[in-house]
């Protein structure tokens, strides 16, 4: 019988801690890779900086409270109007989102064949990646000319509905098919109904990461432009019906960029602008307490 000579506690060292040309070059790699990460999320992030503060120092020295809260339709330089008419619309728009991607999130993780799912699974991609501008284009013939509701209210809020679903229902259904398959499995032999699971299981554990793709889609659909141009009328008064004009956030700053410099136009879209950022900043902000401190509470409930 052959002898197997096993190698000694130097030899394995030296197998373990090989300095061959390769390895000296992947540890290298390694070491170069780890400092030369930060200077690039430097540079990728130094333009973001950059605009901000532009922004910022262009639309501060003329913000006040008065721009912010005027709502006098004869007053030309204040933002009250368009502040309150995008708070109304993206409210709108998120709550037919969230019942639409909420409900289609439970259908495909819960109810629908797996060929099923796949299909609308699918078709949500596809509309995720629509541009907002095909959005806009198609509400704008299907119901402010077929239906004939004209440019309005309504029209921008299932426009911006439409582009944002599809975000939030991803996030849902991801969310839902990500809790372990074993409490499913428990939920049900012990005898609870689809719905007990989904309220009582399901949706606590699956909470945090929908919330994060509900702000997400907010913090998408208050900077477009497009659905809201194409399918309503800016307004200098606060909404006072559905099928009425309204003012937009980003209409704004679309009808004003242009203007010449130390003109108010000028003004009200820089300071438009910056409260755009503003607002996305506090939506990422939010949501991602809220998640960490219900994620804290249920750490280690559900392992």
């Amino acid at each position: 019988m052959e002898r197997v000579v096993l190698p000694t506690t130097a030899a394995a060292g030296e197998i373990l801690f090989d300095r061959s040309a390769r390895t000296r070059w992947r540890l290298g790699f390694d070491r170069w890779a780890g400092r030369l990460l930060p200077l690039l999320f430097l540079i990728a992030i130094l333009p973001i900086l950059d605009l901000a503060y532009w922004t910022a120092s262009s639309a501060l020295p003329t913000l006040s409270l008065h721009v912010l809260t005027d709502v006098n339709y004869k007053d030309v330089d204040q933002l009250g109007v368009p502040l309150v008419s995008t708070a109304e619309v993206m409210a709108l728009a998120t709550g037919l989102a969230v019942l639409f991607g909420l409900f289609g999130g439970v259908a495909t993780a819960e109810f629908l064949s797996d060929r099923a799912a796949a299909w609308v699974r699918v078709s949500a991609n596809i509309l995720a990646g629509t541009p907002s501008v095909i959005v806009g284009t198609f509400v704008f013939f299907a119901f402010c000319i077929y239906l004939g509701w004209g440019f309005s209210m309504i029209a921008g809020v299932l426009a911006l509905a439409f582009f944002i679903t599809p975000y939030i229902y991803r996030t849902a259904d991801l969310a839902l098919t990500s809790v372990p398959r074993h409490l499913r499995e428990a939920a049900y032999g012990s005898g609870a109904r689809p719905y007990q699971y989904i309220l009582r299981v399901a949706a606590p554990i699956a909470l945090p990461q929908i919330l994060n793709g509900i702000f997400l889609a907010m913090a998408i659909g208050v900077g477009e432009t497009a659905p809201i141009v194409l399918t309503t009328t800016n307004s200098v008064i606060l909404p006072n019906s559905l099928f009425g004009p309204v003012a937009f956030l980003t209409a704004t700053i679309w009808e004003n960029f242009s203007a010449p410099a130390g003109t108010p136009g000028l003004a009200i879209a820089l300071q438009a602008a910056f409260l755009l950022l503003v607002v996305v900043v506090a939506l990422n902000i939010v949501v991602r307490l809220i998640a960490a401190r219900y994620r804290k509470r249920l750490e280690g409930l559900y392992q």
